[in-house]
């Protein structure tokens, strides 16, 4: 069946109002629908709460074939999964198959597939990483495939699975139908990261809307612990309720909500180490309206569609400012005003890079590069030859793959032909690990970069992103105060232009991402981000335009 749509833009509001009772798309909608329709591959990144999932969706009814959206999280893909029926229409009727359905559920959803009767199919990596699940959905023929929160795919991701590291190859088992991959926050390293590990062919890329006006940002530097307490008590006293208050280890998390609690400000914690169904309650009384002052490590936020979240405050730096973004982005979804608060101080740095970790072992990657070297292996069957555990096992495959000495293909990975021996192989892939490293230390430099700056704060942070703003955005501490205004009076000449792309002598080429009074911040493959005097760049020709 050929799909013919001369004109996008009628039939797609049509469909929209129709189905989905729409008067009209949001801005950042409707390019990324019309790359859907002609059958491209396309890279979204929209802030939360401007209708990602809308842009597949609504395509999805024109489309021939169901629709398969792979997604990382359960409760994410119940609230979407409900949305959709409460429509109470077969051409929006979603099914799932998860470790949340029995196997007649599973059985019965792909059988509402196969015979019409529902258009989506929700399913994570997990399920798709079974050959005999993979072939049942490829027999459905689906004519789009929607990878919901893409940036867990990357490794600067936060919630790196290693069953979610090789959706391309499992898409490439559907058939290869056309791929749409969502985020809401996404730097240019991780969109190429993404772009490479979902093998998405010549993407669209549509990166729009980040500035979001109704949210307040503010950073305040802590001397001691007693000051950074005294900030964030005066926030809980300031400010209306629901919040959620960012920690950086599991520990702060209990302590700080107990004290918290023992103030008179009632707090619950919520972190990974927790049970599972303890999270899944926390999850839902914060959702409900229950718990007001959620206390939590990074592993909480991403699923939530609470539109009421009035605040988030951070008693720690971020790893990065991709961490950052997708964190404050779950406030103010309602569009009322909303406020984020960072509380920092020098030795916050000092976890993030413990946190980094260490490389990994070579003796242990030359020896699973040695077991790929003995055959067509299955992850299992690899598992048990060399004891390695499943996250560590889809790290170290991953790093095999991107130095060449892995492939998969569906689920059977294999050496490829001239790949290097498992003694060079394991070096090499030590090799990009400290690559990865350097940009992810990187980071956490801009992170502090952003959280020391007086320019304006959203012009900071969005360039980072690769947003060029030219104007101050009115809704930051710097901005409030007057620094912004100063430090943009202060800036000299800008040698090179934003996102051009630009060559260092030792660190190849780079991206201009920005500038702040005579300093220019570069995005550089080799080493991440740099932060360069301009006088200096000037009188040596550090950079040259490439």
């Amino acid at each position: 069946m050929k799909l013919n749509i001369p004109v996008y833009g009628p039939r797609l509001r049509k469909i929209a109002r129709k189905h989905f009772g729409w008067p009209s798309l949001r801005p950042g909608q409707f390019k990324p629908m019309r790359a859907i329709l002609r059958r491209h591959d396309a890279l979204v990144v929209l802030p939360t709460g401007a209708g990602k999932s809308a842009i597949y969706q609504i395509p999805a009814v024109l489309l021939p074939g169901p629709t398969v959206v792979i997604s990382p999280l359960l409760a994410l893909q119940q609230d979407q999964i409900a949305a959709l029926n409460e429509y109470n229409d077969p051409k929006l009727r979603a099914v799932r198959v998860s470790s949340a359905e029995t196997p007649a559920q599973q059985r019965e959803a792909i059988k509402e597939i196969r015979e019409g009767r529902a258009e989506f199919l929700f399913i994570t990596p997990e399920q798709l990483s079974d050959p005999e699940r993979l072939a049942e959905v490829r027999a459905l023929r689906p004519g789009l495939v929607a990878v919901d929160e893409a940036h867990c795919i990357s490794v600067w991701g936060h919630d790196f699975r290693p069953d979610f590291l090789q959706i391309g190859h499992l898409i490439k088992g559907l058939g290869r139908p056309p791929v749409v991959a969502l985020t809401a926050t996404a730097s240019p390293p991780v969109r190429d990261d993404i772009i490479a590990r979902l093998q998405l062919k010549k993407p669209e890329i549509h990166v729009s809307g980040l500035d979001r006006r109704n949210l307040f940002l503010e950073v305040a530097q802590c001397p001691d612990e007693n000051y950074r307490w005294r900030r964030l008590t005066a926030l809980l006293d300031e400010v209306e309720r629901p919040g959620i208050i960012y920690v950086a280890t599991r520990r702060a998390a209990e302590e700080l909500a107990e004290k918290l609690t023992k103030a008179g400000y009632p707090a619950d914690f919520y972190h990974g180490g927790m049970a599972s169904g303890a999270r899944e309650q926390r999850h839902e009384d914060f959702s409900n309206d229950k718990l007001d002052i959620m206390v939590a490590t990074s592993a909480f936020g991403m699923g939530i569609d609470k539109p009421n979240i009035r605040w988030v405050a951070h008693m720690a730096l971020p790893d990065s400012p991709d961490s950052y973004f997708q964190e404050i982005g779950r406030m103010g979804r309602d569009g009322e005003a909303s406020r984020s608060l960072l509380l920092w101080r020098s030795e916050d740095e000092a976890i993030q890079r413990f946190f980094n970790g260490g490389s990994p072992d070579l003796v242990e990657v030359r020896e699973l590069a040695a077991a790929l070297r003995a055959g067509v292996a299955t992850k299992t069957a690899l598992k048990e030859k060399t004891g390695l555990g499943p996250r560590k096992l889809g790290q170290l495959l991953a790093l095999l793959e991107q130095v060449g000495a892995a492939h998969v293909d569906g689920t059977k990975w294999t050496v490829p032909r001239y790949a290097p021996l498992p003694a060079k192989a394991a070096e090499a892939a030590l090799a990009e690990h400290e690559r990865q490293q350097l940009v992810q230390r990187s980071r956490t430099d801009m992170m502090r970069a952003f959280a020391e700056t007086r320019a304006c704060r959203t012009q900071t942070l969005l360039s980072y992103f690769g947003e060029d703003v030219t104007r101050q955005c009115g809704h930051c501490d710097n901005c409030a105060d007057g620094a912004a205004e100063e430090v943009e009076e202060a800036a000299g000449d800008e040698p090179f232009k934003v996102h051009s792309t630009v060559q260092h002598p030792e660190w190849g080429p780079g991206m201009v991402m920005g500038y702040e009074e005579e300093k220019v911040t570069v995005l550089f493959e080799s080493q991440g981000y740099k932060t360069l005097s301009v006088p200096v760049v000037l009188e040596h020709k550090l950079l040259t335009q490439a």
